[in-house]
């Protein structure tokens, strides 16, 4: 254990769950076992505080490490923000925190645990998780990465040669996720998909993540009248969380609706190349989740993706642009984090 050197901590909190790790003065991850707690924002600020900071006093002592070494700390949280570091109005957070100032609190917090001031890095937790991706796939290149996550929503970011991300004027760069989707190239007719962020011009995550599955399966069980899932009493949360399974094991169904999402995500990945020509896309998300689905899958999806992308693109794109799995799951925002923390404290 390198007990002399410093480290960079990273905390990625999310309304239920908080995420830790920490990354060493060159970069490398201290620890890819991970260390979630609860958040607690159901308990209001002061206590998601002093979460953090015990969670961190715990990563330490797990891995035999003292606060004195604590040279940064990289906080990832969910936008939207009024200002740097102070949060917007959140679907998923509670409505007292609108406002809060979690950049100066948690400072404070880090400052009176440590005995000392602690620079701190507040950011998107996206665009953190692509700074930890990008660290990876580009080696010792400088190529940009661009990273798109489906998920509940579809997380985005890019990462320029300096390894940072793209986080915009406002603190809403690269949020790819609402951009809308050009239904005329997919054979979308009708009114578009409704998205959480209000908009109603097809955004891309009504079209790629779990948000618009229920709406695609209402479209393919017209499709399959005789599927299991029509004749099914199951609320339709559980049965659009069974789709992904379900596609594992060959469902026609299931297989269809993830192919036109890969097929989205691949005009998308289009899209963007014309905007930020990136070296390299990472896809992450649930659906390159090794252990929730198979590498026949990983593969087809990650296929179809190149396979829709490729008309669109570039000449010299369609040559040299890589399209590859994320790896590291759930710890890349906390990772990230950290990250940003130790590539801030050389700038």
């Amino acid at each position: 254990m390198k007990t002399n050197q410093g480290i960079y901590i990273g905390t990625d909190s999310g309304a239920t769950t908080t995420k830790f790790s920490a990354v060493w003065e060159n970069g490398e991850t201290i620890s890819t076992k991970v260390l979630q707690r609860p958040t607690g924002s159901e308990k209001g600020r002061e206590a998601v505080i002093s979460g953090w900071i015990a969670g961190i006093g715990e990563f330490l002592g797990q891995n035999q490490l003292q606060w004195a070494q604590v040279q940064g700390v990289g906080l990832a949280i969910p936008g939207p923000y009024e200002r740097y570091g102070v949060f917007g109005k959140s679907p998923n957070l509670p409505a007292s925190f609108c406002g809060w100032d979690v950049y100066s609190d948690y400072r404070a917090a880090l400052a009176k645990t440590a005995g000392r001031p602690v620079p701190l890095v507040v950011g998107n937790d996206g665009n953190y998780g692509g700074v930890a991706e990008a660290r990876l796939v580009r080696g010792d290149t400088k190529a940009s990465v661009a990273m798109l996550m489906p998920g509940s929503g579809l997380g985005a970011a890019f990462v320029g040669a300096d390894g940072l991300s793209l986080d915009g004027d406002t603190l809403a760069g690269m949020e790819a996720g609402h951009m809308p989707v050009p239904l005329q190239l997919l054979g979308v007719t009708g009114k578009p998909f409704p998205c959480g962020c209000g908009r109603d011009w097809g955004c891309v995550e009504a079209y790629t993540t779990i948000s618009g599955l229920p709406h695609l399966l209402a479209e393919k069980l017209l499709k399959y009248p005789d599927h299991e899932l029509a004749r099914s009493a199951a609320p339709s949360k559980e049965k659009v969380l069974s789709l992904r399974g379900r596609a594992q094991k060959g469902d026609a169904l299931a297989v269809e609706i993830f192919d036109f999402q890969a097929r989205v995500m691949g005009i998308h990945v289009a899209n963007l190349a014309m905007a930020l020509d990136p070296g390299i896309f990472v896809i992450g998300g649930g659906l390159m989740d090794h252990e929730s689905t198979t590498p026949e899958f990983r593969e087809r999806y990650l296929r179809l993706i190149r396979e829709a992308a490729q008309p669109y693109l570039w000449a010299q794109q369609r040559d040299t642009l890589k399209i590859v799995p994320a790896v590291l799951g759930e710890l890349s925002q906390a990772i990230g984090a950290a990250l940003v923390a130790l590539y801030k404290s050389r700038a």
